[in-house]
């Protein structure tokens, strides 16, 4: 199990929305296939697994760090496929949470008469998978807050100005990290004073999108996230009643348009519209009002902050984090530092997630994959 949790950790940033998956065939002690999932509508890990130990498999027992399909998605099932291999025992780290597995597979192959073992490696597979485990059980996707301020938590000068608080590497680490999720997101005030591409990291192959909390629908045609819109997908989330909906869309954009809330986009509804959308990790990068409210409300599962060595000062220089203001220290958010769990060391080498000190990660006290006491 521990080869293929280090085999599921290649798929990094490349599975999105999928999971992260590695498999071993074991026959006589001795590995006769593995393989991992290498890219959302590639061959599973199982399938790759199995073509590698060709006729070796059957007697084979499979270890694979999260349960086998059973059902028809853009790839064939694998549960089936393992069947018909003729593997005799499959241990599965854990069970799949995603509501169309969920414990399916396994009770397939359980009918079937094979040996079936789950749990052995729970921890670390749950952990490698956090965002799609939180994803699958919140039906909404993980969020990461992202802030890069000062040291006296600030972003931007009294003016706005805001290029750059942190340096060219600091810079280059928060892009790396778009590259863990399914899309990165700003408000629509970040992209009238910034007009930012929030591209991701270069070795990205896989669909990036790029998301705008814009209740008025402001977002600029001539910007460049528009201009782009068609070469990397750009979507809107936006109240039903702003106008200028057709002149965006006629220019590659997607737009959700829902209910409102206070004249705002109602967030709950945005990000379950996201999740059904296809969106399972979104990290929300500005600007200080959307990520005060999401922070307020809850609706967040990680925190990133990247400290500059810097001190603004004054009260007009504006905060990392803005939205309502409490009334009570009791109101404020407590936050525990990285768990143990979350995630494996092995996974912080990987160049996509580098744990250096260049940044700070931050969990909400008491959560723990889409529980919070």
């Amino acid at each position: 199990m521990a080869r293929a949790l280090e085999l599921a950790r290649r798929g990094l940033g490349e599975t999105n929305p999928n999971p992260m998956v590695g498999c071993v065939l074991v026959k006589a002690g001795r590995v006769v296939g593995e393989g991992w999932h290498r890219q959302a509508g590639g061959p599973h890990a199982e399938s790759a697994a199995l073509r590698r130990a060709g006729g070796a498999a059957r007697g084979a027992t499979a270890y694979v760090t999260l349960e086998p399909c059973a059902h028809q998605g853009r790839t064939p099932p694998c549960a089936p496929e393992l069947l018909r291999a003729g593997v005799r025992r499959v241990v599965a780290a854990m069970r799949d949470p995603n509501p169309v597995v969920n414990g399916r597979g396994l009770a397939f192959l359980r009918r079937a008469g094979l040996e079936v073992q789950a749990g052995p490696g729970a921890e670390e597979a749950t952990a490698l998978n956090e965002r799609f485990v939180v994803a699958a059980r919140l039906s909404r996707p993980y969020v990461m807050l992202k802030a890069a301020l000062t040291l006296d938590g600030r972003i931007a000068t009294a003016s706005g100005e805001s290029k750059w608080i942190t340096d060219a590497a600091l810079r280059r680490r928060a892009r790396g990290l778009r590259r863990l999720h399914d899309g990165v997101a700003v408000g629509v005030g970040t992209v009238l004073a910034d007009d930012p591409l929030l591209l991701p990291d270069p070795r990205t192959r896989r669909p990036f999108h790029r998301v705008v909390f814009d209740s008025r629908l402001r977002t600029p045609l001539d910007g460049r996230l528009v201009r782009t819109a068609r070469q990397s997908p750009v979507w809107v989330v936006t109240t039903g009643a702003a106008p200028g909906r057709a002149q965006i869309e006629a220019r590659g954009v997607r737009v959700l348009a829902g209910p409102s809330r206070e004249g705002r986009v109602d967030l709950d509804w945005a990000l379950e519209a996201l999740r059904k959308a296809g969106l399972w990790s979104l990290m929300v990068e500005g600007g200080s009002e959307l990520l005060g409210v999401l922070l307020a409300k809850r609706l967040f599962d990680q925190v990133a902050l990247f400290r500059a060595p810097l001190l603004l000062g004054g009260r007009g220089s504006r905060p990392a984090f803005g939205g309502p203001d409490p009334a009570r220290l009791s109101e404020a958010v407590r936050l525990t530092p990285r768990s143990p769990l979350l995630p494996p060391r092995s996974l912080a080498r990987s160049p996509a997630a580098p744990d250096d000190g260049a940044y700070e990660l931050w969990y909400p006290a008491g959560a723990r994959y889409g529980r919070i006491r």
